[in-house]
């Protein structure tokens, strides 16, 4: 990538760090789906609580996962956004820097 412009690296950058946090997000709720409030008052449904807490845990990782990536997708959006109005500034200066 010698050819390309930190504007297109940071675009490229954001576009797969967002990508990998809507599949995230896609993925937390079909595994959120599975997860049912309920009651256990019998031991014999203790298996379904074991389930319960599996999915629980799933969901609590996946969660801190995707609030990684989509503060690290919003703070890639700002940086890209930030270079764009620098560039801009620049270009409308006619080539000085402001």
């Amino acid at each position: 990538m010698s050819g390309a412009s930190l504007l297109t690296v940071t675009l490229i950058v954001w576009g797969s760090v967002t990508v990998v946090f809507v599949v995230l997000m896609i993925f937390k709720s079909l595994a959120g789906m599975r997860e049912n409030n309920i009651l256990v008052l019998d031991p014999s449904e203790s298996r379904q609580a074991a389930e319960q807490q599996t999915n629980a845990a799933r969901v609590d990782r996946l969660t801190a996962w995707t609030k990684w990536f989509g503060f690290t997708s919003a703070a890639l959006l700002l940086l890209t956004g930030g270079i764009w109005v620098y560039r801009g500034l620049i270009a409308f200066n006619g080539g000085l820097t402001p």
